[in-house]
């Protein structure tokens, strides 16, 4: 699969109106059939970076920001390579986050979650270029589908 074009607007606010209009009015459907939430709240923890690498996200990113349609592609691929996220807090892997990589060292990253009929849905949490970490997560275990 190509990489979409990257996506150039002017402002910040452009990306974040673009985000709400192609994102968060209706779930994307992954390629295995997982309805995935994007909140409008999600946008700073996305599409904003640590200036001083000290966890507050302070700072606008333009190079995650031009690759927000990367995201669907990314989750419609059936090629994806996914692997389990890693619980910082917890620190052990968590299977109930899925991230997948199609794009190089592309990330993205959904919450699997269950409802009461025990049917699957998820909600984005974040994607980025992962250019210090890809090589951790290339080396997580791979992520297997709920049971």
């Amino acid at each position: 699969m190509k990489q979409p074009p990257l996506v150039n607007l002017k402002t910040e606010r452009e990306y974040q109106l673009y985000y709400e209009r192609v994102y968060c009015r209706e779930p994307i459907n992954t390629f295995d059939k997982i309805s995935v939430y994007f909140r409008k709240s999600r946008f700073n923890h996305c599409f904003y970076e640590s200036s001083k690498r000290n966890g507050v996200k302070d700072k606008f990113s333009r190079i995650r920001a031009e690759r927000m349609d990367w995201i669907k592609a990314t989750l419609k691929n059936p090629r994806a390579k996914l692997f389990q996220g890693w619980d910082k807090s917890k620190k052990r892997y968590d299977p109930s986050a899925r991230v997948a990589i199609v794009f190089n060292n592309y990330v993205v990253i959904i919450i699997i979650r269950k409802n009461k009929k025990n049917r699957c849905h998820a909600d984005f949490l974040t994607a980025y270029v992962a250019e210090n970490s890809i090589h951790k997560i290339l080396k997580s275990p791979e992520w297997k589908p709920m049971k």
